[in-house]
């Protein structure tokens, strides 16, 4: 599984949330959000922001770029 589908998923867990939650908390549909944690598409820039400022990660982490949480590469 590619990293951003597995992350946001784990991540969203670790919230209590479930995948409408997270969609309207980042003002996406459902079904939207679904895709993005099935790997069917890919979010934005800006929504993939979004989610990581959400999440308390760094978008680095979200794609993979570092396993660490909270590293900005530059």
């Amino acid at each position: 599984m590619p990293f951003l589908p597995k992350r946001l998923q784990e991540l969203r867990k670790l919230k209590g949330l479930t995948q409408k939650q997270l969609g309207e908390v980042i003002h996406i549909s459902e079904r939207s959000y679904r895709r993005y944690e099935g790997g069917e598409i890919d979010p934005y820039t800006s929504t993939t922001e979004q989610l990581a400022d959400f999440l308390g990660v760094s978008v680095d982490y979200l794609l993979g770029r570092t396993d660490n949480p909270h590293s900005h590469l530059k």
